[in-house]
């Protein structure tokens, strides 16, 4: 069982019979992950997916939670990630209205209304996430919960990569759903993974997600007190780091780099050569054991601009003024551009394109509010726990953001459902750090690390209490 370490005194949401926000989100995480991206209730067609109606699920939980228990906050914190989910969802509205009023065929009616709807249930994952987590041990616990889900789905991935199987197909008899397996794609001699995932990308997204937290959680050093139990968190990082070279793209190599230099700054001293050094070595050791892997991946960059993939994503830059045109300030509305137009690969385009200039600033203000507020979490504060978890989790979303650049990640669940979630989290280790910087100021007298996150050994019932 997780190791209470830093405390807030604010108290988190739950239901009248005591179910937290950490397990909510956990059936939201397994709903996403565990299950094919593609999978839904067959009646309910595109709103029939599991994750997202646990989604729009959540979203109504925390505004009955809300209007029930309307001051949460002993002591509020400005949260800057509420703000700007708050305008982008007026911005996407507003779009979604004059588009209707404008005229639409109809079937772009019903596309418009499910990215409106899907947009819904990513906000409740963001809410419950920063309305409900207020302690590090339940923060931690959710972050640990992430990294096992992608770790898991690596290995997947890994066999797939192994064996050509995608080991989907039990799913597509499920009676009373609907899955179109994705499993494997090739490229050149080798097999391209996508785990549960609709397409390799978004695969390569999520494990690039999870590297940066799984770099927090390995290096934690008063999170486990036993060495084997901490290995496990080596094992589930290695099996990531394996699973992005195996995975046969550019983004997914670019992604786990960038994730990896964003994290290095904030790692323990001790710990960051060793980072580098096993890096290496374990990319070496993937190309030894994979014969052609090596050249396949030099070609894969020494092709960038010749490819079909990045000549289709230049194709989209020279058309996006055309689209962009009709409606440059709110868009042509979120949902209507639909693949029959154009498919730009690219969701920073299609942002644009969909809610014009204002909803693009709208949705980049939702990253750098959530990338500020975990970079700056626990700063004032004598904890290092704290700072470690919201720069990691600012890595994790500024990665996603720069993956969003190379396809359309909000078009594919579990991309999109993982920024989301650390978006949320973004803003629950705010709350954390505020919390932190009261507790446990920078200007106190030095103590051991342990003694001061977790009080005197004499009273480990108050430190246990101060979680709760």
């Amino acid at each position: 069982m997780p190791i209470p370490i830093s405390a807030s005194t604010h108290r988190g949401m739950r239901s009248r019979r005591g179910v937290s926000a950490v397990t909510m989100l956990t059936v939201y995480l397994v709903l996403l992950v565990a299950l094919p991206s593609n999978l839904a209730l067959s009646a309910l067609g595109a709103y029939g997916r599991p994750q997202f109606l646990w989604g729009i699920f959540l979203f109504l939980w925390w505004g009955f939670t809300r209007v029930q228990s309307p001051s949460v906050d002993l002591d509020p914190v400005r949260q800057p990630v509420r703000i700007a989910l708050a305008v982008l969802l007026v911005v996407v509205l507003l779009g979604f209205a004059a588009a209707l009023l404008r005229g639409q065929p109809a079937d772009q009616v019903s596309p418009a209304i499910s990215a409106v709807l899907r947009l819904l249930s990513w906000s409740g994952v963001v809410l419950v996430a920063i309305d409900g987590i207020r302690s590090m041990n339940e923060l931690l616990v959710m972050v640990q919960r992430i990294v096992i889900a992608c770790a898991l789905l690596a290995a997947l991935g890994i066999a797939q990569f192994v064996t050509g199987q995608s080991f989907l197909e039990p799913f597509a008899s499920l009676p009373g759903f609907s899955e179109s397996v994705g499993g494997v794609e090739t490229r050149g001699t080798f097999l391209r993974s996508s785990g549960t995932a609709t397409h390799p990308l978004e695969y390569g997204t999520a494990l690039s997600i999870a590297v940066p937290l799984a770099l927090a959680v390995a290096t934690l050093r008063v999170s486990h007190r036993q060495e084997p139990r901490r290995l496990r968190w080596w094992l589930f990082l290695g099996l990531l780091a394996a699973a992005s070279f195996l995975a046969v793209s550019r983004s997914t190599l670019i992604g786990f780099a960038v994730a990896v230099v964003l994290m290095i700054p904030a790692l323990p001293k001790r710990f960051r050569i060793a980072i580098i050094v096993g890096g290496v070595l374990l990319g070496g050791a993937v190309m030894v054991v994979t014969p052609g892997l090596y050249g396949t991946l030099v070609g894969m960059f020494a092709g960038v601009g010749t490819d079909t993939s990045t000549l289709s994503r230049q194709v989209g830059l020279e058309m996006a003024p055309g689209f962009l045109s009709a409606s440059p300030l709110i868009g042509v509305g979120v949902g209507t551009l639909l693949p029959r137009y154009f498919i730009f690969d690219n969701q920073w385009l299609g942002i644009l394109i969909e809610t014009g200039v204002i909803g693009a600033l709208a949705f980049a203000g939702l990253f750098a509010a959530a990338i500020w507020s975990g970079a700056t979490a626990g700063r004032g504060a004598a904890v290092d726990d704290t700072r470690l978890m919201g720069r990691s989790l600012a890595a994790s979303v500024a990665t996603a953001g720069l993956l969003f650049a190379f396809f359309d990640g909000l078009s594919f669940p579990i991309a999109a459902g993982l920024l989301f979630l650390g978006i949320g989290l973004c803003g629950a280790v705010r709350t954390i750090g505020r919390a932190d910087a009261q507790q446990f100021p920078a200007s106190a007298p030095a103590r051991p690390l342990r003694e001061r996150l977790l009080g005197p050994p004499a009273t480990p019932r108050r430190a246990s209490a101060a979680v709760r």
